[in-house]
C-alpha cells in the first residue's frame, strides 16, 4: 500500500459518510493499517471551517455505538488527517481550491458518496481543475443507473477521465468477512469443493430480509423497488460467489471474469417464464418487534393513491451451464419482514436410499452461511442419539462455525473497513467491473420489461411476515421449502 495517500470523500457530511466511511476509517487507524501520511478530506456544500468538521466528527463517532471504547490517542492521531473543503459540486470554478490541497506525488482517491446524477459532472469538473492524473482512483456507489442504458451513461461518463483499473464501484456485501470465506470455503476445501454441482445439491437458497421500511426515502423509493435496490446488485453478486466457476488464481481479473460468465449465464425470465418464476409484494399494516407499523401506502412521504412499486421479490432462477444445470436458485429480499438476515442456503440431495426411515424427506444436509446478524456458517447433519433405549434413532446435529466466537478478536470488521483498505492498496478484487454491471443491468431489464409486459401486479403482504403467500408458491410447487430457523 503507498503511504502517500490522500482520500477525498464527496459528501462528506451525508448519511452515508457519517454512518459508514468515517467510523470505518477511524477503526483502520485504530488497527494501525493507514500510513502516518495519509491525509483525509470531506467534501460538501456547506460552510463550515475545519475545526467545526473535526468536532462534528468527534462527536459522531463518540456517539456510534460500533466504536466501543474510546480512545484519546487513536482520536488525536487520527483528527490530524482530517481536513474540510466546501465545495458546492455544480460549480466547476470552486474545484481550484481542492487543486490546492492535492500534492504532486500522492495517490489521490475521490469516493464519491453523493447521488449517481452527480458523478459524471463531479469527474468532468476534477478533470477541468487538473485533480486528475494516472494513478487517481475513484469510488463509486451504487446505485450505478436505473436500468441497462442509464448505467451505460454513468459508466461511460466515469471513463471519459478514469481508466477502468482506477474505477472501483463498491458493492458493500462483497466486503462482508463470510462472502469473502465463500472462496476460502469452496476452493481451499476439497470435500466441499468436489460436491458443488448438481450432483450433490438439490437447490440453492439466497435471503436477504430486512425488518426496516422505506426509513423516509418514499419518493426515492416508488421509483425503485427492491429488485433494482437490491437483486441488481447485492443479491446477483451473492449468486455469483456461490456460483461461479473457480478462478485460476485470485487476481482480481480473474475473478471478475467468472463472475460475468455466470452472468451471462442466468436464463432469462421472459413474458412466459415470468408469473412462475417471479413474485411481486408490497407489505401492508403489521407489527415488528411486537410493536404496529404502517403499509407502504401510509409511509411518511407518501404522494400517490396509489402504487405498483414492489418491496419483495422472489424468483426462482437457473444457471444454464454443465455445474449447475437443473439446479434452481431461490432467491428472495423483502422490507418488513419478520426478521433481519442474510444467509444462503445450500441444500444437499438426499440418499439415493436411506437405512433410517424415520429421516426420510429431513434427512438433507443443509450448509448455512450467514451474513447477518452474526457471520458464520453452519452445517446440518443427521447423527446417531445418544441412547441405550433406541437402535440407531437418529437426530439432527449442527456443526456451527461462528466468525465471532472463533476469531479471538473483539470485534468483527465492518465491509466499509476492508472495503476502504483494498481501494488504497489498489487491490480491485472485491469491487465490481463494468462488465459485471452491464451483465446484471441486463438479465433486469428483461425481468423488469416481462413484468411490464404481463402487467403484473404486487401481492400484498403483512408487515412482519416472511413475505406474500405466493412467494411460498413458489418454491412449495417444486416440493421445497424456505429455509427458516
Amino acid at each position: 500500500m503507498s503511504n502517500n495517500i490522500d482520500l477525498v470523500v464527496f459528501g462528506a457530511r451525508g448519511d452515508l459518510a457519517r454512518r459508514k466511511l468515517f467510523p470505518a476509517l477511524y477503526q483502520l487507524d485504530r488497527a494501525g493499517l493507514l500510513s502516518d501520511s495519509t491525509r483525509i478530506a470531506g467534501v460538501a456544500r456547506e460552510a463550515i471551517d475545519s475545526a467545526a468538521f473535526i468536532q462534528q466528527i468527534e462527536s459522531l463517532l463518540k456517539d456510534t455505538p460500533e466504536i466501543g471504547e474510546w480512545d484519546e490517542k487513536v482520536w488525536a492521531k487520527f483528527s490530524r488527517r482530517l481536513h474540510y473543503i466546501k465545495i458546492d459540486f455544480s460549480q466547476k470554478k470552486e474545484f481550484a481550491v481542492l487543486n490546492q490541497w492535492i500534492v504532486n506525488r500522492r495517490t489521490v482517491i475521490y469516493y464519491l458518496a453523493t447521488p449517481p446524477s452527480l458523478f459524471g459532472p463531479i469527474c468532468k469538473h476534477l478533470n477541468d481543475a487538473d485533480c486528475v492524473d494516472k494513478t487517481s482512483r475513484i469510488v463509486l456507489e451504487k446505485p450505478i443507473g436505473h436500468d441497462l442504458e442509464s448505467s451505460e451513461q454513468v459508466n461511460g461518463d466515469v471513463g471519459k477521465y478514469f481508466s477502468e483499473r482506477n474505477i472501483y464501484r463498491i458493492d458493500h456485501y462483497l466486503g462482508k468477512e463470510t462472502v469473502q470465506n465463500l472462496l476460502a470455503l469452496r476452493f481451499a476445501n476439497r470435500m466441499i469443493n468436489s460436491q458443488w454441482d448438481n450432483s450433490c445439491i438439490d437447490h440453492v437458497q439466497i435471503t436477504a430480509a430486512e425488518t426496516v421500511g422505506i426509513e423516509g426515502r418514499w419518493t426515492y423509493y416508488d421509483k425503485v423497488g427492491q429488485l433494482r435496490d437490491m437483486v441488481q446488485n447485492h443479491l446477483l453478486q451473492l449468486l455469483c460467489m456461490v456460483a461461479m466457476e473457480p478462478p485460476s488464481s485470485l487476481q482480481a481479473d480473474e475473478i471478475r471474469g467468472e463472475k460475468v460468465k455466470l452472468l451471462r449465464a442466468l436464463r432469462p425470465i421472459d413474458e412466459d417464464r415470468v408469473e412462475e418464476y417471479a413474485v411481486r409484494g408490497q407489505y401492508s399494516a403489521g407489527w415488528i418487534s411486537g410493536s404496529p407499523v404502517v403499509g407502504y401506502m401510509q409511509e411518511e412521504g407518501c404522494e400517490s393513491d396509489s402504487s405498483n412499486n414492489e418491496t419483495y421479490v422472489a424468483l426462482k432462477v437457473h444457471i444454464d451451464n454443465w455445474r449447475w444445470a437443473g439446479v434452481p436458485f431461490y432467491l428472495r429480499t423483502g422490507k418488513r419482514m419478520q426478521d433481519k438476515v442474510t444467509q444462503v442456503v445450500i441444500v444437499y440431495k438426499d440418499n439415493p436410499h436411506s437405512l433410517f426411515p424415520e429421516t426420510d424427506g429431513e434427512a438433507n444436509n443443509k450448509l448455512v452461511i450467514r451474513l447477518q446478524p452474526n457471520e458464520g456458517i453452519q452445517l446440518e447433519m443427521v447423527s446417531k442419539k445418544q441412547s441405550l433405549k433406541e437402535r440407531l434413532s437418529t437426530e439432527k446435529r449442527t456443526l456451527n462455525l461462528d466468525f465471532f466466537d472463533s476469531s479471538g478478536d473483539s470485534r468483527i470488521a465492518d465491509a466499509y473497513e476492508r472495503l476502504l483498505l483494498e481501494v488504497m492498496k489498489g487491490d480491485q478484487w472485491l469491487f465490481v467491473s463494468r462488465d459485471e454491471i452491464d451483465a446484471s443491468w441486463r438479465w433486469c431489464d428483461r425481468l423488469l420489461a416481462s413484468w411490464r409486459g404481463k402487467k403484473i401486479p404486487t401481492k400484498s403482504y403483512s408487515a412482519g411476515s416472511w413475505g406474500p403467500s405466493k412467494a411460498e408458491i413458489l418454491i412449495e410447487n417444486d416440493g421445497r421449502s424456505w429455509y427458516e430457523e
